[in-house]
């Protein structure tokens, strides 16, 4: 069955779960704006994620869903009630295929791995076939949805989030009282990570933090409330100031990240922000899968890491060492020279 795009009004695109999931579906909204530029597109996203996308002017609406069961089910006849013509989702959970259901569109599109794929009118049968080649990264994965359903694609659309006006305000003052009046030329450290097999050594980062120091650019750096303790131990570690917030919203670092020289930090949605707004990194990997996960960018970037047969892993533990050798063992050097190649003028 296929799609008649001369007939589409309403698009829904849902992509559940992490920051880093919904900055990779970017793409795809870009992808299907440019397509159907009169068309209404929203997107659903879990509530404490959605805030990323505030001010996203590529989408009309971002529907956002809580944990609560009676929350889902209001949700699920809020998506019913608006008569979607296509539904695009964007990860196979039972979650998201229960919200796909629920719409009634008479074009549903998911990949045919998906769990009760056969509830899907359309499948995929992977990204591979359809970008003909073993590795994709996760926002073509997103994107071959896409195509495969007739959307024009291409490797060359890179993430993009939007800025909003309070948030970059607030940055810039929170900016002034840390560095100073004008325009401060500073770098971006994130330490924190989801995993143990995913964090690099907070004495490491403590290492950057003095080499960029040397190189006259202060550092700030940002991690969750609950990771407090990490940015406290990197103030303790490091012999130079660091600069720390632990209270941003999502579209403050969003913001901040825009304004950096430089991002350098582990594997993690902070990371993919930056690489959003165009901002130079260098990012740390571990047990991830570095084809998959890498900046979706055209800014400077590069990734460090040391190759392990058991790479990539799910990270939630090291079934092989006991210990996470993946992320323990990236040396300091490497990491240093990387941030010279990327910060450094090219000739």
């Amino acid at each position: 069955m296929l799609i008649d795009w001369n007939t589409v009004e309403r698009v829904l695109v849902i992509r559940l779960r992490s920051i880093g999931d919904t900055v990779l579906a970017t793409p795809s909204l870009i992808a299907l704006r440019r397509f159907l530029p009169h068309a209404q597109i929203d997107i659903l996203l879990e509530d404490w994620v959605a805030p990323l996308l505030d001010g996203f002017q590529t989408v009309d609406n971002v529907i956002t869903v809580g944990k609560g069961a009676s929350h889902r089910f209001a949700i699920a006849r809020r998506l019913r009630q608006n008569r979607y013509d296509v539904v695009f989702n964007l990860h196979g959970g039972t979650t998201s295929t229960f919200f796909t259901r629920a719409t009634g569109a008479r074009h549903t599109v998911g990949n045919a791995n998906y769990q009760y794929s056969f509830l899907y009118s359309h499948r995929i049968s992977s990204s591979a076939d359809f970008w003909k080649r073993e590795n994709t990264h996760s926002a073509e994965q997103q994107m071959a949805l896409l195509g495969f359903s007739g959307v024009p694609v291409s490797e060359d659309i890179k993430t993009k989030l939007d800025l909003l006006p309070s948030a970059v305000a607030s940055v810039y003052e929170r900016l002034t009282n840390e560095l100073g009046t004008g325009a401060p030329v500073f770098a971006l450290i994130h330490p924190a990570a989801a995993f143990a097999t995913k964090q690099w050594a907070t004495e490491n980062f403590a290492a950057v933090a003095e080499h960029l120091a040397a190189k006259g650019i202060p550092v700030i750096a940002i991690a969750a409330k609950a990771e407090n303790h990490i940015l406290e131990n990197l103030q303790y570690l490091s012999s130079v100031p660091v600069i720390t917030f632990n209270d941003l919203t999502l579209p403050e670092i969003t913001a901040l990240a825009s304004k950096a020289k430089l991002l350098v930090g582990n594997d993690s949605g902070i990371a993919h922000i930056a690489a959003a707004v165009d901002t130079p990194a260098v990012v740390i990997f571990g047990s991830s899968n570095r084809e998959h996960w890498r900046p979706w960018t055209n800014a400077p970037n590069e990734i460090v890491y040391e190759d392990f047969e058991c790479q990539p892993c799910a990270g939630y533990e090291c079934k092989v060492f006991g210990e996470p050798r993946c992320i323990l063992t990236v040396r300091p050097g490497s990491v240093l020279a990387a941030i010279d190649r990327v910060i450094l003028p090219r000739r």
